[in-house]
């Protein structure tokens, strides 16, 4: 009978796996964890572009935010828009830029803030703030220019703030507080209010 021969494949040597060998199993689970890793890496670097973390020092924001708390601040809020009156924001201190202040904006550019009679009145109008405990006990009158707010601490009384060393550079603010993440127990968004229609009325 006519035609070529079937060859057979040979059959596997004794002793010799068909399955990878114990090398390339190290080499791909060590390929795994540097993927993981790297991917890890570049999901740090993005959240600290778009967020920052803070510790909340001392009492000048109670009774909405307390001492020892961390609060993540998003970074890319005020890139593309403007700061709003309500918001509770993180800054630079003019005085030490190495510090950083959280602190609510109270008068935007070109407002006039006036306090007096235990009152915040903006361009002569009174600003309601359903956010505080104790009516500031100090008076006095800001003009507020273009590229600048005006900040206070929710403690009105006991508060480093712009009743202090005046309106803040919009250029030194970080970012707008979002959220309380430590402790645990305290958890939660952080309110801005929009206090807009209070002070137009």
């Amino acid at each position: 009978m006519s035609g070529a021969p079937t060859i057979e494949p040979a059959p596997p040597e004794w002793g010799v796996s068909s399955s990878p060998s114990l090398g390339r199993r190290i080499l791909r689970v060590l390929g795994e964890l540097l993927q993981t890793a790297l991917i890890a890496f570049l999901l740090f670097i993005v959240v600290n572009l778009i967020t920052a973390r803070i510790r909340v020092e001392g009492i000048s924001m109670e009774p909405n935010l307390h001492d020892g708390e961390f609060v993540v601040v998003n970074r890319l809020a005020y890139r593309w828009g403007e700061p709003a009156r309500g918001d509770v924001i993180v800054f630079h201190f003019p005085s030490d830029p190495r510090r950083r202040f959280i602190k609510r904006v109270i008068g935007l550019p070109g407002d006039t803030v006036t306090i007096r009679d235990g009152m915040v009145l903006i361009n002569g109008s009174v600003l309601e703030e359903p956010y505080l405990d104790e009516e500031p006990r100090y008076h006095g009158e800001w003009r507020i220019a273009p590229n600048e707010v005006f900040v206070l601490g929710d403690n009105r009384n006991n508060s480093s703030d712009s009743q202090n060393w005046g309106p803040l550079d919009i250029n030194e603010i970080i970012g707008k507080a979002m959220l309380v993440y430590w402790p645990m127990d305290t958890i939660g968004l952080i309110p801005h209010y929009d206090l807009v229609i209070a002070a137009e009325q």
